[in-house]
C-alpha cells in the first residue's frame, strides 16, 4: 500500500503512527518540524522561488544585451526542456528520500564509496547556492521596488538606496519565516495565485493596450548584440543565463518535505510541476513583454535600472505601466520569502548532521513555532554579506546570479548522476520507469554544459567591473569545503548527531 493510500496506520500497541514520520524515522531523523503543508503548498513554495515575475523581470536585461529577442523567446523554452529533465531526475530521488536535507542526503545515500564526502561537497554547494539565490532574488526585488518608487514618487535610484531597500526586504522575510510554517504556507499559497493571475493581467494589458507591437518574426528571432563579443552563438548562449537563473529554487519542494503531508508523492510532484507551470506561463509572459518593446536601446538603458519596467510604461502608459510593475514587486517579495524558507530548512538539516560551524545552534527548532529560527537568521545574515559588494560594483548582481546558478545546479545534478551510477537504486512512489536513464543523462550533460558556460566572461572587454567572478567563487567553495573536511568534517559530519535529532547514529545510515 502506498503512502498516499495510507497516511497513518495503527501498530499493535494501538498507537497511531503517521506514515510520513515513520518513513523519516527509517531515514534516521525524528519528526521535529510541523508537518502542515499540502501538496499544493509544497508546489507553491518552489513555484514562488522560480517566480517568473522575479527572475524573468530582474534578469531580462542580461538577455537584451546578449542575443536579444531570440535569446529570450527561443532561449526560454529551450532551457526549459533541459531543466525539466533535471527536475524529473531530482524528483525520482526525492520520492525515495523525502528529507529536509534534500540533495546532500540523497548524494550520501546514493554514492557507492566515500558517501559522507559526496554529501559534504554537495551540501556546501547547495547551501551557498541557496544563499546566493536568496541574495539575488531579494536584490532583484529591491531593484524592482526602487524602479517603482522612482517612477511613482520621483525617488532617486542609487546603489546605496537599493542596498538599504534590499536589507529591509531581506530582514522582513526573516521575520515572516520566524512566525511559523502556517504563515509561510498561507503566503506561499497566495503567492502561487498572485503569480498566475499577475501573469494573466500583464499579458492581457500588453496584448490590448499598446498602439504598436513588434512583428512575430522580430519577437521570436531578432538578434541583438551589445556584449562586445562578435561570435553570435557564444552571445546567444550567454543570454541563456536569464532563463537558467530563473529556473532555480525548485529544490525547495524537497527542503520542505518534512513539513509536507504524503511527502513521497507530494514533494517530487512539487518539484516537477513548479517547473512545468513556469515553462508555459513564463513563455507567454516573455513573448508579451518582448512584443511590447517600443524603444530597444532606450528601455535597455532606462534610468529605472530595470528594462521591463520601462517597457511596461512605454507600452501601456505611465499609470498602467506602474500598476504592472507593482504586480511584479509583490510577486518578487513573495519569491524572496519562499527562498528564505527553503534556505533555512536546508541549513537546519545540514546542521542537524554537523556540517556548519555552530551546528548545535543552527539545528535548534523553536518549540512554539516549529521552525528552525536560528537557521533562518543565519541565512539572512549570509545573504546580506554576499550582496554587499553591490554597494561598490554594479556587476555584482550578475556575479551573484552566476554563482547561484552554478552552485545550485552542481548540487542538483550530483544526486542524479549518482543515481545513474548506482545499480541498487530502487524507485519509490514517484518513478520515471524506462525513461529514467535517458532523462538522467540528458540532465547531467546539460548541467555540465551550463556550469562551464556561466564561468566564461559575459561581456567584452573584460575589466575589473565586467569580470565574471563565478569561477573564483566556485574555486573558493571547493577549497573551503576541502579544508573544512580535512580539519573537522571527516570526523563529525553525519556521525555525532546532536541528541533528539536521530533515532540511531547517522554513521550507521551513511557510513564513512
Amino acid at each position: 500500500m502506498t503512502i498516499e493510500e495510507e497516511p497513518t496506520r495503527t501498530i499493535a500497541t494501538g498507537v497511531v503512527v503517521d506514515a510520513d514520520a515513520e518513513r523519516l524515522a527509517e531515514l534516521g531523523y525524528k519528526q521535529e518540524l510541523h508537518r502542515r503543508m499540502s501538496g499544493f503548498s509544497n508546489f507553491a513554495v518552489s513555484f514562488s522561488i522560480i517566480s517568473i515575475l522575479a527572475g524573468c523581470i530582474t534578469s531580462y536585461g542580461i538577455a537584451m544585451v546578449s542575443g536579444g529577442p531570440i535569446a529570450i523567446s527561443i532561449g526560454w523554452p529551450l532551457v526549459g526542456i533541459f531543466v525539466f529533465c533535471v527536475a524529473l531526475g531530482m524528483a525520482e530521488v526525492c520520492s525515495v528520500y523525502p528529507t529536509a536535507g534534500g540533495l546532500y542526503f540523497w548524494a550520501g545515500r546514493l554514492a557507492r564509496k566515500r558517501r559522507a564526502l559526496w554529501a559534504w561537497y554537495v551540501g556546501w554547494f547547495n547551501f551557498l547556492g541557496e544563499v546566493a539565490v536568496t541574495a539575488a532574488i531579494d536584490f532583484g526585488a529591491a531593484t524592482t521596488w526602487s524602479a517603482f518608487f522612482s517612477e511613482a514618487f520621483g525617488w532617486q535610484v542609487n546603489a546605496h538606496r537599493v542596498f538599504v531597500t534590499y536589507a529591509i526586504i531581506l530582514v522582513s522575510h526573516g521575520l515572516l519565516n520566524a512566525f511559523g510554517v502556517d504563515l509561510v504556507r498561507l503566503l506561499s499559497n497566495i503567492s502561487a495565485w498572485w503569480h498566475l493571475v499577475g501573469v494573466a493581467v500583464i499579458v492581457a494589458v500588453l496584448s490590448f493596450v499598446p498602439d504598436h507591437h513588434q512583428s512575430v518574426s522580430w519577437t521570436l528571432f531578432h538578434y541583438e548584440n551589445q556584449s562586445g563579443w562578435s561570435f553570435a552563438p557564444y552571445v546567444f548562449v550567454m543570454g541563456l543565463l536569464m532563463a537558467q537563473y530563473t529556473y532555480t529554487g525548485y529544490d525547495a519542494s524537497a527542503h520542505v518535505a518534512e513539513e509536507t503531508k504524503q511527502a513521497a508523492r507530494s514533494a517530487p510532484r512539487g518539484i516537477v510541476m513548479s517547473v512545468v507551470v513556469s515553462i508555459f506561463a513564463g513563455w507567454v509572459l516573455l513573448l508579451a513583454v518582448t512584443a511590447s518593446i517600443q524603444n530597444y536601446n532606450g528601455e535597455l538603458g532606462s534610468k529605472t535600472g530595470l528594462p521591463p519596467a520601462q517597457i511596461f510604461i512605454d507600452a501601456a502608459g505611465h499609470r498602467t505601466g506602474l500598476f504592472l510593475v507593482f504586480i511584479c514587486c509583490v510577486a518578487q517579495y513573495f519569491c524572496g520569502m519562499a527562498s528564505v524558507t527553503a534556505n533555512s530548512r536546508m541549513s537546519y538539516a545540514f546542521s542537524r548532521d554537523n556540517a556548519l560551524p555552530g551546528s548545535r545552534w543552527w539545528s535548534k527548532v523553536n518549540a512554539r513555532t516549529g521552525t528552525p529560527t536560528n537557521s533562518i537568521w543565519l541565512c539572512v545574515a549570509c545573504s546580506l554579506v554576499l550582496a554587499a559588494p553591490a554597494l561598490w560594483n554594479n556587476t555584482a548582481y550578475l556575479a551573484v546570479t552566476s554563482i547561484a546558478v552554478i552552485g545550485l545546479y552542481i548540487a542538483y545534478v550530483a544526486p542524479v548522476l549518482l543515481r545513474r551510477l548506482n545499480p541498487d537504486f530502487k524507485a519509490g512512489a514517484w518513478s520515471l520507469g524506462r525513461w529514467s536513464p535517458l532523462v538522467g543523462w540528458v540532465a547531467v550533460v546539460w548541467v555540465a554544459f551550463i556550469v562551464i558556460l556561466f564561468m566564461l566572461p559575459p561581456v567584452s572587454p573584460v575589466t575589473v567591473d565586467t569580470f565574471n567572478y563565478a569561477p573564483i567563487a566556485v574555486a573558493a567553495v571547493l577549497i573551503f569545503a576541502t579544508v573544512t573536511w580535512i580539519i573537522g568534517g571527516r570526523h563529525h559530519f553525519l556521525k555525532d548527531v546532536p541528541p533528539g535529532h536521530d533515532t540511531k547514529p547517522a554513521s550507521e545510515l551513511l557510513g564513512p
